[in-house]
């Protein structure tokens, strides 16, 4: 069965399935942009770069999708781990408070993705973003904002490098060379299809590295991107996506 997504959708919920995917409040979001930097700085320490071992029930990945009319669209989708069946699927729009400034991303997408992620059901193990983690400038981008608020474990799958300098990996998949930063390593560019541009993996919360290159690995089936950011970049999009669970 696939869900159209071009129209807001909630899927009901199994039952048995926890409904507790609260974010914490530590910071509200009606800040200027010397506001937003100074919050970054002050909640980069908290973020946790090990893993406990436990191996991921639920993995849910996230995106958001901008239009020319300044509305955006926010998905967030919850597979099973290492199945990747999709359990639960959301997509809301709303219209963006924050201004496009590099670097601060997060505080212009956050607010409508974690509205999305309201409204799942499914606590995830682990989260998949469509952006950087610790592979940002000031080394909070929106996988470490997004773990931290939900303290779960959390990577950036980015599309695209924001910092750091790197070698290109080997063509055939799967390889990976270090991202690096001011002698820091902050992420791995993977290669997760031979001969497609790789991605950029960075410790979200909750994680180390050669963790996270490995979740992403086993999250992927034969496209470039992870099936949880594969999806919910489908489903931000407007696409269709496959679903184990009927729409409403």
């Amino acid at each position: 069965m696939c869900v159209d997504f071009r129209q807001p959708v909630v899927n009901p919920l199994p039952s048995g399935y926890n409904s507790d995917v609260k974010a914490r409040q530590i910071h509200g979001w009606h800040v200027t942009t010397s506001e937003a930097r100074k919050i970054q700085f002050e909640l980069r320490d908290r973020i946790v770069r090990k893993c406990d071992g436990a191996t991921p029930r639920y993995v849910a990945g996230a995106d958001i999708s901008f239009k020319r009319n300044g509305t955006a669209t926010a998905a967030a989708v919850v597979l099973s781990f290492p199945e990747m069946e999709v359990m639960e699927s959301v997509v809301i729009e709303g219209r963006p408070e924050f201004p496009y400034v590099p670097g601060l991303l997060t505080f212009r997408e956050a607010p409508l993705v974690l509205d999305a992620f309201d409204r799942i059901g499914t606590t995830p193990d682990l989260i998949l973003v469509d952006g950087q983690g610790i592979a940002h400038p000031r080394r909070f981008g929106i996988a470490s904002h997004l773990g931290l608020l939900f303290d779960v474990p959390a990577i950036g799958c980015a599309k695209s490098r924001l910092c750091g300098q790197h070698e290109e990996p080997p063509l055939q998949a799967p390889a990976h060379t270090p991202l690096n930063d001011d002698g820091e390593l902050i992420g791995a560019v993977l290669r997760t299809k031979t001969g497609s541009r790789p991605l950029y993996i960075s410790i979200g919360h909750r994680i180390d590295l050669p963790t996270a290159v490995e979740r992403v690995l086993a999250c992927c089936r034969g496209y470039r991107l992870p099936e949880p950011t594969r999806l919910a970049h489908l489903a931000a999009g407007g696409g269709l996506v496959p679903t184990t669970v009927s729409a409403r």
